[in-house]
């Protein structure tokens, strides 16, 4: 069961990307970065969490995963070192 739910979150997302190239003229380029930008806001206000710990690698290795992986360490870093920690633990993450 934990594959079939990887596979469909992993999917999904892939499919959101698909579309994203067929009906705009965004290049791969500026949906990595949509995606990257997307896992970053998701994950510093919460929604991410959930989507990871249903899916957990089908949310985890696409390029928003990278992103909600930033933000969760850059999160860590500012709660306990302030700001140069967000940085710290942001790349450290």
């Amino acid at each position: 069961m934990e594959y079939l739910k990887a596979f469909v979150i992993g999917g999904l997302i892939c499919v959101i990307g698909q579309i994203l190239l067929d009906t705009t003229k965004l290049t791969p380029a500026h949906i990595l970065v949509i995606f990257l930008t997307s896992g970053v806001v998701l994950g510093a206000i919460g929604l991410y969490k959930p989507i990871v710990e249903f899916s957990e690698a089908g949310a985890t290795v696409p390029i928003s995963g990278f992103g909600y992986a930033l933000s969760r360490g850059a999160i860590e870093g500012a709660k306990a070192k302030g700001i140069i920690g967000a940085f710290v633990r942001g790349l450290e993450a």
